[in-house]
């Protein structure tokens, strides 16, 4: 009786999300967002050629089924795909589909889309790509959008002169996700995010500009700001 029950709760649930995939607006607006990127809801409406109110219902239906999440950056909303699972699922269906994923075409000046200060600390691709090695080497554990430092993260941190303990006192989050508004992926925030900036800064990796956000990072920078954090 238990197994029939699991076998018909199964079903019901697959045909609730594959209700969900099966209108064209809510199907675009998920591939749309394989690519990793974040989107708002007006950017996910013009994608799906709908109205924002028609958007907002589809947006709501996407969530409440699991297959999206909100994530909430100042002012904005930004919606992703709710997990890897749900990219993999869209996937498979496309390949199955014969559809080719979109791609993310970014309108930030060039200049500011390579580096930036966010606050105190670093946006834009150098940040992501520093963000995601991070997790990639484990030197940062946590999958909360809230970080820790591994015991393989902080002796590496150790290692290039970077005194972590005190910034854990401070009275701000250590190290967290922020969602880069260029990239529309994460980049490193917090404390720890700040903190790798002004090593940027003094070991010239990073220079900042002149009344401008903007940072100058040239190849030869990026190449040392990434072997510094653990880059092969």
């Amino acid at each position: 009786m238990d197994a029939g029950n699991n076998v018909n709760t199964a079903d019901t649930g697959l045909a609730q999300l594959a209700g969900a995939i099966a209108e064209p607006a809510r199907a675009r607006m998920l591939c749309s967002l394989l690519d990793g990127h974040a989107r708002t809801a007006t950017e996910l409406s013009v994608l799906a050629e709908v109205g924002a109110s028609t958007a907002s219902a589809h947006l709501t239906r996407l969530c409440k089924d699991g297959l999206l999440t909100v994530v909430a950056q100042g002012k904005h909303r930004y919606f992703r795909l709710a997990s890897v699972e749900v990219a993999q699922a869209l996937e498979a269906l496309l390949v199955v589909a014969g559809v080719p994923r979109p791609l993310f075409t970014p309108s930030t000046p060039d200049r500011l889309r390579h580096a930036r200060t966010c606050y105190d600390h670093m946006a834009g691709t150098v940040a992501v790509a520093l963000h995601d090695q991070l997790l990639a080497q484990h030197w940062l554990l946590g999958d909360d959008g809230n970080y820790r430092l591994s015991e393989a993260g902080a002796i590496g941190m150790a290692a290039i002169g970077m005194a972590v303990a005190p910034l854990a006192g401070q009275r701000r989050r250590f190290a967290c996700a922020c969602l880069d508004w260029s990239e529309r992926r994460f980049h490193l925030g917090g404390a720890l995010g700040a903190a790798v900036l002004q090593l940027a800064l003094r070991q010239g990796w990073a220079e900042r500009e002149l009344d401008s956000r903007a940072l100058k990072v040239s190849p030869a920078g990026q190449q040392r700001l990434l072997a510094a954090f653990g880059a092969s």
